[in-house]
């Protein structure tokens, strides 16, 4: 089905059926192809234009509709970025580091059979399989700006519902203040983890409001279909106002916790990437400014743009950070 879309999106801009047709219809010839075939392309093509032509496949349930309904959450007046950025320059460090990397690599993440523990302080931990998660509740369109801590940015359809509904299913215990995230990691599989110094599994976690706030998504479509492996198959979290590195990937445990947890990019770099992670323009990274962000996708002259504050979400979440030191908690 097509993914619906608010009333007050112009038609413009949005991507156009011809073009979604487009992509799908060549996953799905590329998808009868014999692999023999997709090894012979390889050698004639080059991996980077392979990866172009192949990566909306990726993942054994690419192209796999997702039923869906509208979401007033949505996100209004954004061009979205295409498919093919969308599934072509990733951040997936336990698939590479560079952003072509995801897409040549991911194809051996493993997204079915997958379940999912919820864990600790809990009244009722349990572990559940995928396809029971997507049912528990109508999945929703929304589209979200995503912005990340280097400075560039996308508009991206994501599928899912709010991350509060599964949590309200487990009743936390009231000592239960953060809320961990443990993503997949197998040496076997993800043979590229040791191309950086992060420590694995990679773990990010929120406090417990911004896990409740209605914003935050769990995630397992974009586009209307399920997640590409590259882009965190066949769960993950979406926190539009923070940056990207936030988002968990593809997760296999959740935690409730009385302490703040432990997170991957803080524990490799205190300095760099705080526990909060808001979208601040005010706090550079120490490497390069956080004032203006690139919009991948657009033409060059287009790209460069002002950072907003909060992702420009803060209509929505800046009361949860009342009487904080954004600078200090970045």
């Amino acid at each position: 089905m097509l993914i619906g879309k608010p009333s007050d999106i112009p038609s413009s801009e949005i991507t156009s059926k011809e073009q979604y047709d487009r992509y799908f219809n060549r996953r799905r010839f590329l998808r009868s192809a014999v692999s023999g075939a997709v090894a012979a392309g390889a050698a004639a093509l080059g991996a980077e234009r392979l990866a172009e032509v192949i990566s909306p496949s990726i993942g054994a349930l690419a192209g796999t509709k997702l039923q869906t309904v509208k979401s007033p959450l949505t996100t209004s007046g954004e061009e979205l970025t295409s498919l093919k950025d969308l599934t072509n320059y990733n951040n997936f460090y336990e698939f590479g580091v560079d952003k072509g990397q995801p897409v040549m690599n991911a194809g051996a993440l493993p997204t079915r059979p997958w379940t999912l523990r919820v864990e600790g302080l809990v009244k009722k931990p349990k572990t559940f399989d995928i396809d029971t998660l997507l049912s528990m509740r109508p999945l929703e369109d929304r589209v979200y700006r995503h912005r990340c801590v280097e400075a560039w940015s996308m508009v991206i359809p994501w599928v899912g519902y709010s991350l509060s509904e599964l949590i309200n299913a487990f009743d936390p215990l009231p000592s239960a203040k953060y809320v961990q995230f443990l993503s997949y990691f197998d040496k076997k599989v993800e043979k590229w983890w040791s191309e950086s110094t992060i420590l694995w599994p990679y773990s990010e976690g929120l406090r417990m409001d911004e896990a409740m706030h209605p914003l935050t998504l769990l995630t397992f479509g974009l586009y209307g279909e399920v997640l590409p492996n590259q882009n965190g198959a066949p769960v993950r979290v979406v926190i539009p106002w923070k940056y990207g590195f936030k988002s968990a990937k593809s997760i296999v445990a959740i935690r409730f916790l009385d302490k703040q947890p432990s997170t991957s990019w803080n524990q490799q770099s205190e300095r760099e990437y705080g526990f909060y992670s808001n979208v601040n323009p005010n706090v550079d990274h120490p490497r390069w400014s956080q004032k203006t962000e690139r919009r991948i996708g657009q033409p060059f002259y287009a790209q460069r743009r002002t950072t907003l504050m909060f992702n420009g979400y803060g209509e929505q979440v800046a009361s949860l950070y009342n009487g904080m030191d954004l600078k200090k908690n970045f």
